[in-house]
């Protein structure tokens, strides 16, 4: 089980993201756009700048929905491999079967 707070601040993450996202996406258009001018292209590079850094994507990190574990994810899934293996075995997950020789 991962700390709480980890969890939390990926849940936190998560609502940052979609808060800013329209907003960001906007901005982002206005600085590539090349028929823009440099002055207007340069103030939305500054005001991308000016949002919070846990509203961009890349600052999110994949977590097990059961367990919270970030490593050995699933996306599909969204479950850790340990939590997968679990399930498969108690037959809660469709179609997957623990394999045994």
């Amino acid at each position: 089980m991962a700390k709480k707070s980890m969890v939390e601040r990926e849940k936190k993450r998560q609502r940052l993201v979609q808060k800013y996202a329209a907003k960001r996406a906007a901005l982002k258009d206005i600085a590539k756009d090349q028929n823009v001018s440099m002055e207007e292209r340069f103030k939305a590079n500054l005001k991308l700048a000016e949002l919070p850094r846990n509203s961009s994507t890349v600052r999110l990190h994949n977590r097990c929905e059961l367990t919270g574990r970030p490593k050995a994810y699933y996306r599909k899934l969204k479950l850790s491999r340990i939590m997968l293996r679990e399930l498969s075995s108690f037959g809660q997950v469709p179609g997957m079967v623990k394999s045994s020789w």
